[in-house]
């Protein structure tokens, strides 16, 4: 077998096993996470609890994936907490209280306010996707509108302008904010994950377009 066909077929097997090694990678870091989570509750469980009932709590930390139905139950529990009218006059109590405190007030409210932004249903955040001239005129990249500039700085801006999320590439978490005129942005047909596809993927993904065919071996009888 030549030299060639080596590469080709481990570049075959490497394309089968990447996604399924990246997916796996991913989930057992998420899972860590909530594994991690539920080992603080109950660290904070036994500090309160009598001598004579920490050693079955202790036990619980050996049960594979407990920690991760008590997480999501915990969260599933909270929000349906949250969604009815008592919930949500205690939040407002909450918000208040954390407003108050000196640092914590400016990391909470910030947080608060891009994930209310990023994931309220009535937001306007990753609505659409768009396509912009940047870094300079003539190179276009993909970008999302996250709204429309307010306060001082659309006074100072007096136009129609749009703000938008220019993502990096292969790694969309990372980025940069532009406030654009409305008319050097141009509206994309599709969706916002077949954008984040399309930018993920660095061009290889093409929205509408079919799936890569799995590599095809060499023909019987070549070497």
């Amino acid at each position: 077998m030549s030299a060639a066909a080596v590469k080709k077929y481990v570049v075959a097997g490497l394309l089968v096993w990447l996604p399924l090694a990246v997916t796996i990678w991913v989930l057992s870091f998420l899972l860590g996470a909530l594994d991690g989570v539920f080992a603080w509750l109950l660290s904070a469980t036994q500090a309160v609890l009598p001598e004579s009932a920490r050693a079955g709590i202790e036990q619980l930390r050996h049960v594979p994936g407990l920690g991760v139905l008590i997480v999501a139950v915990g969260l599933l529990l909270t929000g349906v907490f949250a969604a009815n009218f008592v919930g949500q006059w205690w939040l407002r109590q909450w918000h208040v209280v954390m407003g108050k405190i000196p640092i914590v007030k400016s990391i909470y409210s910030s947080v608060k306010q891009v994930s209310d932004t990023l994931f309220s249903t009535s937001g306007n955040a990753f609505r659409e996707a768009v396509l912009v001239q940047y870094p300079r005129a003539g190179s276009w990249t993909i970008a999302f509108v996250t709204g429309k500039p307010g306060g001082e700085v659309a006074a100072c801006l007096g136009a129609d302008y749009v703000s938008v999320y220019v993502p990096t590439t292969p790694n969309p978490t990372s980025g940069f904010f532009l406030m654009m005129p409305r008319s050097d942005v141009h509206a994309l047909e599709m969706s916002v994950d077949e954008a984040l596809k399309y930018v993920i993927s660095m061009g290889v993904v093409v929205p509408g377009s079919e799936p890569p065919a799995p590599p095809v071996a060499l023909a019987a009888g070549r070497n």
